[in-house]
């Protein structure tokens, strides 16, 4: 983690979890590839940020060459809540329906020292965009999304896609996984999260 990556200093703050659960997280190793049945038997998990995953983005809009991850995955049961780290606004939500996308999809957007940053919450529960609207206020550690199950996420075990973005993405999409040839860029604009949520891995 390096904290220089932020356009503020996130050691000033107290952040809310993203997702509530008092337990132990497994960290799974998706280096090797993608195993639904692991996920399941572990059922709470954490997938890594900067991780080259093999054979796991299959998508064509993946091609199998967009396979870096720059978010953090929270591999949850379907219907566990999602809550804002911080206090912001929705700036921008859809449901990104296509195979192997994020399937319903939020982004929060949060002003920190005058810096504004963005975070994206991805394979929601459906029912979740029902209920926000864009500039639509949130307050830290507030439940305004559930994890969506995979029959509406994307066709995902059930997580959130949890990311951050200095930038404006200008809609409620970003790109998840990234090619190898991109990546120094990416690490830029997309911060690990963990200098968010903690160091949970």
């Amino acid at each position: 983690m390096n904290p220089e990556s932020l356009p503020f200093d996130p050691a000033r703050f107290s952040f809310a979890p993203v997702v509530a659960y008092d337990g132990e997280w497994y960290v799974f190793d998706f280096s090797m590839g993608y195993d639904p049945g692991l996920i399941r038997r572990e059922k709470w998990g954490i997938g890594r940020y900067n991780e080259k995953r093999r054979g796991m983005y299959v998508a064509p809009q993946y091609q199998n060459r967009r396979n870096i991850h720059v978010g953090i995955d929270f591999w949850t049961p379907a219907g566990v809540p999602v809550c804002a780290f911080f206090e912001g606004e929705i700036a921008y939500l859809a449901d990104n329906a296509r195979p192997g996308d994020y399937g319903p999809t939020v982004v929060t957007r949060h002003s920190l020292d005058g810096a504004v940053l963005f975070a994206l919450h991805g394979h929601l529960a459906r029912a979740s965009l029902d209920r926000l609207e864009k500039g639509q206020e949130i307050k830290k550690g507030q439940e305004f999304a559930e994890v969506g199950a995979h029959r509406e996420n994307g066709g995902w075990e059930p997580h959130l896609h949890f990311q951050l973005s200095v930038e404006d993405p200008g809609r409620a999409d970003m790109p998840g996984v990234v090619a190898e040839e991109n990546i120094e860029t990416a690490l830029e604009k997309y911060p690990d999260p963990r200098l968010i949520v903690g160091d949970i891995y």
